[in-house]
């Protein structure tokens, strides 16, 4: 009997310390090819639920994962991953393949190469919402579509703070300072 009281105790104790860590951890596993080259299909992150609770407000550069109005197969709400281009209040535009904030050029050294094909009228993100893109900016549903518009701050999940797999490209992430 104290054997399995002991077993007991190792199992509670290891189901508490599960909980606390996943209440501030998520694990996400990339699905698409919307945050190519930097984030593949398979990819396995680790994003810290609480750091715009306990660390500051969202920064551009962040790359978060957000629960969409877009569903999934199941019907389900679709969890994306996408990197923060424009805060509240700041105007973007997309002139000639390339993004301006508030009339500034982005500089995005994050990207693959040359500039996205389109163009984008103006627009001002509102108070308490995000603009968000795809690093792939090709194939990436973001805040340029209406499907997804900007996003409600109150919809992150977590913002991206390591990629665990593949393990010969381990990385851990702050904005868009990579760091091996």
């Amino acid at each position: 009997m104290k054997e399995i009281m002991e077993w007991v105790k190792d199992i509670l104790l290891a189901v508490v310390i599960a909980a606390v860590i996943l209440a501030f951890f998520k694990p996400i596993i990339v699905q698409q090819q919307s945050m190519e080259p930097n984030f593949h299909a398979g990819d396995y992150l680790i994003t810290s639920r609480q750091a715009y609770r306990l660390f500051g407000d969202p920064q551009r550069g962040d790359v978060i994962v957000f629960k969409s109005e877009l569903l999934d197969e199941n019907e389900k709400p679709k969890n994306l991953i996408k990197r923060i281009i424009a805060l509240p209040g700041e105007t973007i535009e997309i002139k000639g393949g390339e993004v301006y904030i508030d009339g500034q050029m982005l500089q995005e050294d994050y990207l693959p190469g040359e500039a996205i094909s389109g163009e984008m009228d103006a627009v001002t993100v509102p108070e308490g919402q995000l603009f968000v893109m795809g690093d792939n900016r090709e194939y990436s549903e973001d805040s340029r579509s209406p499907r997804v518009g900007t996003i409600e701050q109150s919809t992150i999940v977590g913002k991206v703070i390591v990629r665990l797999y593949p393990f010969n490209s381990i990385k851990m992430f702050k904005g868009v300072d990579y760091e091996s």
